[in-house]
């Protein structure tokens, strides 16, 4: 693993087609065992389905693929042991999956925050996450729409800060926030 980056947690963020997914591939891609957690599932959709095997095509075939839509906390204590590095992709997704399965209990939605931000501080690995900068769009007309922004802002909020980089994707290039950009990456 490149040093600097073990025991580190870096959150890339950015619009879609940002390149925010092919950055933190590349910045993961410095280590030798990768865990890459899917927080996507297949489901009816046709055009989500394209996209995970674009995604999945995409990957080294070393790394370990774990599929976990809802309990990121487990599924980064479960890697942690036995990877250099662990590459969530995406909160975005997570968020909604969150929305669905937790409905308007409150108490649950924060306990699962919650749990992935102490999992974060406590894993002895390089975790690498991927999430949407929602808040800069438009105000969704509806309600659901509203409280996904909101959800997805607030995820991306408590792990900014307990990330050592933050980075915002913007049309290919990486902003630093929080931290530095790597130098061999995106120079």
């Amino acid at each position: 693993m490149q040093q600097g980056l073990t025991d580190s947690v870096t959150l890339v963020l950015g619009g879609v087609r940002s390149g925010k997914s092919r950055y933190a591939q590349q910045l993961a891609e410095r280590a030798v065992k990768v865990t890459f957690v899917a927080t996507a599932e297949h489901r009816d959709d046709p055009e989500m389905r394209l996209k995970i095997d674009r995604h999945r095509a995409d990957r080294p075939l070393a790394w370990t693929t774990v599929e976990e839509p809802l309990h990121l906390s487990a599924a980064i204590h479960a890697a942690a042991s036995t990877s250099d590095a662990i590459l969530v992709d995406c909160l975005t997704l997570y968020a909604a999956n969150l929305l669905e399965a937790c409905g308007g209990d409150e108490l649950k939605l924060q306990s699962e925050i919650s749990g992935l931000c102490e999992a974060l501080k406590t894993a002895p690995c390089c975790i690498i996450l991927v999430s949407n900068e929602v808040g800069s769009g438009v105000v969704p007309a509806y309600e659901s729409g509203r409280k996904f922004r909101d959800l997805v802002g607030e995820i991306n909020q408590r792990v900014a800060a307990v990330s050592n980089t933050v980075l915002l994707m913007v049309a290919g290039f990486p902003l630093a926030l929080k931290g530095s950009v790597p130098k061999e990456i995106g120079s």
